[in-house]
């Protein structure tokens, strides 16, 4: 069965109506009036509340974001508008740098392609469909990625929460050709092993490649680096600093961690597992440092109801890592939690940097990197807030 071969209808509300033209790509299941009965569809045709289409959207019956609109055009999606926005998407990271081979290629929604992730780490794929409806696309998404990039191997890596929450199962593996253990990447003058079997997210976290790169001519003296995982942002400073702490709570990452400061020689770097709230305390009890601290924490704030106690904990290791800071010294801190909003973040660090009694100077507001761009209707894309601070 085709998945694109389209022959049910889903009606939305006025409401639901109003976003898409305001250019959000998704409708909740609020907003939905009628939707398929039956074996659900991958993609449904998607009419406004007087009949008037609307476009063509991925289906996820049991998911909050009922619709995910794929096209606006007349006719209905089929292969050759898949093919054409992968192609599109590859063709505008091939403008700008390569980073040593790895790169987000198609990043859902911003791309026109809701709820597909493709990365790219050197010569191999990782695809992730993240809806029903993009799994549905699954065969043809690995077709046309053999034909367009001819890849050595694509990796699945769908084994992450958000697809329970679209009652599709967790799944991980080869889909095409052959993926070794580790892939050898390079990001500016650093080199880096992934394991795109395990790794975070895809295998890295290349939505932070762009800030490493800028945060790193600040590294001087002593470096803390919190939240370390894999040493990325710890081993660029290594390579100016004259010593690097990395803190994590996972061996695992420490591993790779410990491994990539060999790959680089960089044997002034050292890695602790560490709970980094009961660390930032002890260092600061202790009278220590530092020149600059990195601080590149996991999203405290998973919805909109976790906010108050998300901003809490971001205040305190803000806070904390300020009180470390030598005079003159760098804060690199970041936020990937889009509920917690660039003008929020900013006030806490307001607010940390007056509780420390220090002045704060921004030197640099950044976002994530380039080949995650932000979608303007879909404020959801632009999640990722890295401020480069000096306290003075």
């Amino acid at each position: 069965m085709n998945p694109l071969d389209v022959t049910q209808e889903a009606v939305i509300s006025a409401a639901g109506a109003r976003r898409i033209r305001e250019g959000h790509l998704w409708i909740y299941s609020g907003d939905v009036v009628r939707e398929p009965r039956g074996e659900a569809p991958a993609v449904v045709r998607v009419l406004e509340p007087g009949g008037l289409q609307a476009g063509w959207a991925f289906y996820s019956r049991e998911s909050r974001i009922r619709l995910r609109l794929l096209s606006r055009d007349a006719r209905a999606p089929d292969a050759d508008l898949i093919v054409r926005r992968l192609e599109a998407a590859t063709r505008r990271r091939a403008r700008g740098s390569a980073r040593g081979g790895a790169c987000r290629l198609v990043f859902g929604e911003s791309d026109l392609l809701p709820s597909i992730i493709i990365d790219r780490y050197a010569e191999y794929l990782v695809l992730q469909t993240l809806s029903a409806g993009a799994e549905a696309l699954k065969p043809l998404l690995v077709e046309a990625l053999v034909a367009l990039l001819k890849p050595a191997g694509i990796q699945e890596r769908n084994d992450v929460r958000a697809r329970a929450l679209e009652g599709l199962s967790a799944s991980a593996g080869v889909l095409w050709g052959e993926v070794p253990p580790l892939v050898e990447i390079r990001e500016g003058d650093v080199r880096f092993l992934v394991d795109l079997s395990a790794g975070q997210k895809t295998g890295f976290f290349l939505d932070q490649a762009e800030n490493r790169l800028a945060a790193a001519p600040h590294a001087r003296g002593r470096v803390l680096d919190c939240f370390t995982n894999t040493g990325a942002f710890a081993l660029h400073f290594a390579r100016r600093a004259e010593s690097v702490v990395g803190l994590d709570l996972s061996p695992a990452s420490l591993l790779m961690a410990r491994r990539n400061a060999e790959l680089n020689g960089a044997s002034t770097a050292e890695f602790r597992e560490e709970n980094v709230f009961d660390a930032l305390r002890e260092l600061e009890r202790a009278g220590e440092r530092f020149d600059l601290v990195c601080l590149d924490p996991p999203a405290f704030a998973k919805n909109r109801h976790s906010l108050a106690a998300a901003r809490s904990g971001y205040k305190e290791i803000n806070l904390r890592a300020m009180r470390l800071l030598a005079p003159e010294g760098i804060l690199v801190t970041s936020s990937c939690s889009y509920h917690m909003g660039e003008l929020d973040f900013a006030a806490l660090l307001r607010e940390a940097a007056a509780d420390v009694r220090r002045p704060m100077q921004v030197v640099e507001k950044r976002a994530q990197a380039s080949d995650h761009p932000i979608l303007s209707g879909v404020p959801e894309t632009h999640y990722l807030k890295c401020f480069i601070l000096r306290l003075l």
